[in-house]
């Protein structure tokens, strides 16, 4: 049973001080609370620039990569300019503690019933209000609706009839998974619905279940169905996995449940890339390791390993007092980074922006970089894993022979670096063997692609270039005669 104690409402009507203001609809301004989905490991950093640009306080949730923050109507379009946020929904309600029932089967009806029990009518006129601004601003094409994180055990599913569109199950260790479908855009599906009953229109819709725990009597499949038949019966929608106005998100992470409407068609970090390539970072994770190194107004910034151009791209946009050298060995990736630039500028010149972005590409040999010694302020590169690209075995190599041409051009003293990498292994002992040019001073722990890899803020310590026992490059064949178990222990 769901007490007072275990319920934190977050759907307020309007108050009386804002009852006589009015959002951009001509509507009262009505007080809710924001979800949005977040690169894992960067909750902070996405709870910063919340209240940098929106002014408010965001809470870090207990399921990684997921903060919550209160706004007013009147703001709810400076939600969709967040740079570190993939997805967005507005909170129907949410629950610290509930009381799941030891059967499936009552756990089930207690889903059932809990859908007519919420406080919808605020959630609802947001919605509303947040289609009128996606009809102005134009809408997207197309995308993955679908607010689960990689790195989550939770599985994805979707129902609502559950007679008619009951998905097939993949089973996995401890859940059942499903793949959520594109999303058309909203003027579609109000298309759709119009010609099928230009009488009335009826609105069509899907329940997303993401959960993760173990201690779970039932499925994700099992706990969508069955609160989304109770949404459709009271609500008097129609169900529709593909043509839906609205996704009703159901967020199970052990005892915390939260219940959402979903305020992006795809995740926010589609932006900047239109070249993809076999690794292209996404748009929010470039952002999170553009915030770690805190680029400064001239700042010389350098990806030597740009790829698609992804994060010198992001910082060119978002941080346009400095200046950006996007390089890379392999002329593919090369004209990836100038078609994504250059396209990138149409999209701006095409709505009457100014286009001109300050970021420059170079095609050159990582190890020997055509750059003079001590020029840049801060490096913030993707490394090769050694899986998609490149190997584990090369990277023995590769890695003290990039850190040691990094150090050459980094200022000493004040240069930064910030290197993301799967292969953490490699990467501590190319480290130890670099300690007298580079000092670790934080690392985050991210998901890639379902990778667990870190980012590593590195500072330039103030030893010159040329005079220190780093600076001679040592074979692999080398190091495995050190023999130094230490290094050989993955940072924790």
């Amino acid at each position: 049973m769901l007490t007072n104690d275990n319920v934190r409402t977050h759907c307020m009507g309007p108050s009386t001080s804002s009852s006589s203001q009015s959002d951009a609809t001509g509507g009262s301004i009505i007080s809710v609370t924001i979800g949005a989905t977040v690169p894992t490991g960067f909750e902070h950093t996405a709870a910063e620039e919340v209240k940098e640009k929106i002014g408010v306080d965001a809470r870090i949730s207990k399921d990684r990569g997921r903060i919550y923050f209160p706004i007013t109507t009147d703001k709810l379009y400076q939600v969709h300019l967040l740079r570190s946020v993939d997805n967005l929904f507005v909170v129907v309600e949410e629950y610290d503690h509930y009381q799941f029932k030891e059967s499936k089967e009552e756990t089930l009806t207690e889903l059932q019933q809990l859908a007519s029990k919420l406080p919808w009518t605020d959630t609802l006129e947001v919605w509303k209000l947040n289609r009128t601004l996606k009809k102005k601003k134009g809408h997207r094409k197309g995308g993955n609706a679908a607010k689960v994180k990689p790195n989550s055990d939770a599985s994805d599913a979707v129902a609502a009839d559950a007679e008619q569109h009951e998905l097939p199950q993949v089973s996995s260790t401890a859940e059942d998974q499903t793949t959520v479908e594109s999303v058309p855009d909203l003027e579609t599906c109000e298309q759709d619905s119009q010609e099928a009953a230009p009488e009335a229109k009826v609105i069509k819709f899907r329940v997303t279940c993401n959960r993760a725990g173990d201690k779970h009597s039932f499925s994700s499949n099992e706990a969508a169905r069955d609160f989304g038949g109770a949404v459709q019966e009271f609500f008097q929608w129609k169900a529709d996995m593909t043509k839906f106005d609205i996704e009703v998100l159901l967020n199970i992470h052990n005892e915390e449940v939260v219940i959402g409407i979903a305020l992006t068609e795809e995740s926010l970090h589609r932006r900047n890339i239109s070249h993809f390539g076999p690794t292209t970072l996404r748009s929010t994770l470039c952002y999170g390791m553009l915030r770690l190194c805190k680029p400064q107004e001239s700042d010389i910034i350098l990806d030597p390993m740009c790829g698609t151009g992804a994060i010198p791209l992001e910082g060119a946009i978002e941080f346009n007092s400095s200046f950006y050298i996007a390089g890379d060995n392999n002329d593919m990736a090369v004209n990836r980074t100038v078609n994504n630039i250059c396209h990138f500028q149409k999209r701006r010149a095409d709505k009457g922006s100014p286009s001109g972005l300050p970021i420059d590409t170079v095609r050159w040999d990582l190890c020997s970089l055509p750059i003079r010694t001590s020029s840049v302020d801060i490096i913030i590169t993707d490394m090769p894993f050694g899986k998609r690209m490149g190997s584990k075995k090369k990277n023995w190599d590769l890695y003290p022979s990039c850190l040691r041409e990094m150090a050459r051009v980094c200022r000493p003293s004040s240069g930064k670096a910030v290197l993301l990498t799967q292969d953490k292994k490699c990467f501590s002992k190319a480290i130890s063997r670099m300690g007298g040019l580079w000092r670790k001073l934080h690392t985050v722990w991210v998901n890639v692609g379902g990778l667990h890899a870190g980012v590593y803020l590195l500072k330039r310590t103030a030893a010159v270039f040329g005079q220190t026992p780093e600076d001679v490059h040592e074979s692999r064949g080398m190091v495995e005669m050190q023999g130094d178990k230490k290094d050989d222990q993955e940072v924790s």
